[in-house]
């Protein structure tokens, strides 16, 4: 559920059926109906309404670092305020592109982890990646199979490696990534995409060299789970990588 104090913090003296409705119905009820439209979308379609009414107060930036919270990443948000200033106006897209650019300014790596969340700086596979990377664990893997979100940050990326006895299958879900199995070219991996990785094939991915990734990923056993096992090889090479620019 959204918490939401905002009302009462204002107007609770003067409107206190207003700061009700504010607060526990907007968002205590209709922001946190997130099985029937995610917070990202929200967030987006509010900014929308707002934008195309001119209206680029206060309330404009409140929803423009929630939409950053909720998954909106910098690439995503000048898009948008981009496509708007064609049906909004040319004026009120200005004004919207100077809060945004505040709001945005602390985000030099673009990487949020989409709707799923950014988690924690993946450490533990530090050594195995080229930049910081990010895991948020979404299952418990001690009661079913193991997704997580895993975000790369611009130009991050994995080393090749080799999943023994299990296919990977990969969700994009924000950004834009590649991946590549070892003979074939890399290919793009954008949100709403998925592929399967099969098993004992060597292979890499990783976020684009100027926009991060996010996609969730988890294991296909090819037998007994217990057979299972990661080998971690070499770094993607430096210049095949730059060239994906």
């Amino acid at each position: 559920m959204v918490k939401q104090t905002a009302g009462r913090d204002a107007l609770n003296d003067f409107a206190p059926k207003f700061a009700e409705l504010n607060d526990d119905v907007l968002f205590g009820e209709v922001w946190s109906r997130e099985g029937q439209l995610p917070l990202k979308l929200r967030s987006i379609v509010t900014i929308t309404a707002l934008i195309s009414k001119g209206i680029t107060d206060s309330s404009l930036t409140y929803h423009l670092t929630t939409a950053k919270q909720n998954g909106v990443t910098k690439t995503e948000m000048a898009e948008l305020l981009t496509h708007l200033a064609f049906y909004a106006g040319w004026p009120n897209a200005w004004a919207a592109f100077r809060q945004a650019k505040e709001v945005y300014a602390d985000d030099g790596t673009d990487a949020n982890g989409g709707l799923f969340g950014l988690g924690e700086p993946n450490t533990a596979y530090a050594q195995y990646f080229t930049g910081e990377s990010f895991l948020n664990p979404l299952t418990d893997p001690t009661k079913t199979v193991f997704l997580a979100n895993v975000t790369f940050s611009p130009a991050c990326r994995n080393n090749w490696h080799i999943h023994h006895n299990a296919a990977q299958v990969l969700i994009a879900v924000g950004g834009c990534g590649y991946y590549q199995i070892e003979g074939q070219e890399p290919k793009e991996l954008k949100a709403g995409q998925a592929v399967c990785i099969p098993a004992d094939t060597k292979h890499w991915h990783g976020a684009a060299p100027g926009e991060s990734c996010s996609h969730l990923a988890f294991m296909v056993p090819a037998g007994d789970p217990a057979s299972m096992s990661n080998e971690w090889l070499e770094p993607v090479d430096a210049e095949a990588y730059g060239k994906l620019a």
